[in-house]
């Protein structure tokens, strides 16, 4: 009697647990298909980003974009487009921003231009290693200057573990809102440009130092899900196989 009441309570909670395993294991298997799936999507997404990146960088330059276009800029649609505009550099509130580029560390010499509609574009002139920091060190062209670079969106609020300090003079990121603030500029274009190398290679600051990658794992990230879901469903299946032979 004891044997039989035995088996008897045994046989639902067994069918339960087999239902409820082959539950989670099918959800699993559902997630980490999904997952696969979003890094395919998203892998598609960084292909076609790199393909307007590089073809706006081989794309002749057009005029920087005024006030009146200032609205509509976002990172997918003009980042590292090649633009050109003239104005006067306003060296009164040049500055420099902390850098690390393939020449070492240094910073980046931010100089706004003015140009003659009078808004003003701030302009990443180029860099300068940190033992040439002194701006007697660096050219100051006078007058009228054309500028061809690339349009690069604003970088807020500083670096990894560091915050631009404009009070103390620290700038960490080429923030371009903080710094119109920090120094007056009432009618500054909400993104900075990239300027391109000079004449004189040798000459500071030297532009023309953007590096343009992105990192693109996505397919690494979605042969990985996938592997996942399929090892859980093969798990998942010589498991509940075996518990409902052996039933």
């Amino acid at each position: 009697m004891t044997d039989r009441a035995t088996q008897g309570s045994r046989g639902p909670r067994s069918k339960l647990a087999w239902a409820l395993m082959t539950l989670a294991s099918a959800v699993g298997v559902i997630v980490l298909l999904s997952l696969g799936i979003w890094q395919v999507q998203r892998l598609n997404w960084k292909l076609d980003l790199i393909d307007r990146v590089e073809s706006r960088l081989e794309a002749p330059a057009v005029p920087a974009p005024g006030p009146q276009d200032w609205a509509a800029i976002t990172p997918a649609g003009d980042e590292y487009r090649r633009v050109s505009l003239s104005g006067i550099y306003a060296y009164d509130s040049e500055v420099l921003v902390k850098a690390v580029t393939g020449r070492g560390a240094g910073f980046w010499v931010m100089t706004p231009l003015t140009l003659p509609e009078g808004w003003s574009v701030w302009i990443n002139r180029g860099f300068v290693p940190s033992d040439r920091r002194e701006s007697a060190a660096r050219a100051r062209p006078e007058g009228l200057q054309d500028v061809t670079g690339l349009l690069r969106i604003t970088q807020p609020g500083g670096a990894f573990l560091r915050e631009n300090d404009p009070q103390g003079g620290m700038w960490y990121s080429r923030d371009v809102s903080a710094l119109s603030r920090s120094y007056g500029l009432t009618d500054a274009a909400p993104y900075f440009v990239d300027a391109g190398m000079g004449p004189d290679a040798t000459a500071l600051p030297v532009g023309g130092l953007t590096v343009v990658s992105f990192r693109n794992n996505h397919l690494s990230y979605a042969l990985t899900w996938f592997a996942m879901a399929a090892g859980l469903a093969a798990g998942a299946w010589y498991v509940l196989s075996r518990d409902r032979s052996a039933a």
